[in-house]
């Protein structure tokens, strides 16, 4: 497996790959916020690729984002085929570097109904309630 930063030959199938892992609404909003931080600052887009059959496939996607010198996991996707295989947990380590290699003051979680259910998994990699945004109406990838 291969995490690396968003390149636009990756727009159509990280597009597809968000349509396959979440809900319709959820998919939506990403969308809109993957749009305003590829123009931000898309080296906090990054992707999880694997080699399959001589072909490289978007497995996962994760999106980040800085604000007010906070670094933000706004949103995780990992294709249903391709879960509980460490790519979700590759994904938030290469953001973690990036957020810690531009010393944002703390890393959080951008939490909206969405995200609640992953809650837990984050909480097993350390992140707990105090790492938690739920009020996302301050992030400029959601209010634009």
């Amino acid at each position: 497996m291969n995490v690396r930063s968003f390149r636009l030959s990756d727009y159509m199938p990280a597009t597809e790959l968000l349509k396959a892992s979440l809900s319709e609404e959820c998919c939506e909003k990403t969308l809109a916020a993957l749009a305003r931080q590829l123009k931000l600052e898309g080296e906090l887009v990054v992707v999880a690729e694997l080699e399959e059959d001589s072909d490289v496939k978007i497995v996962g996607v994760a999106i980040g984002t800085i604000d007010s010198n906070n670094g933000y996991y706004y949103r995780l996707a990992v294709h249903p085929d391709y879960r509980s295989q460490g790519i979700g947990k590759a994904l938030v380590q290469k953001l973690e570097q990036k957020f810690q290699q531009r010393q944002v003051k703390n890393i959080m979680i951008a939490a909206d109904e969405h995200t609640e259910v992953v809650l837990p998994w984050f909480e097993q990699l350390g992140y707990g309630a105090q790492h938690v945004l739920r009020s996302l109406k301050k992030l400029r990838i959601v209010t634009g």
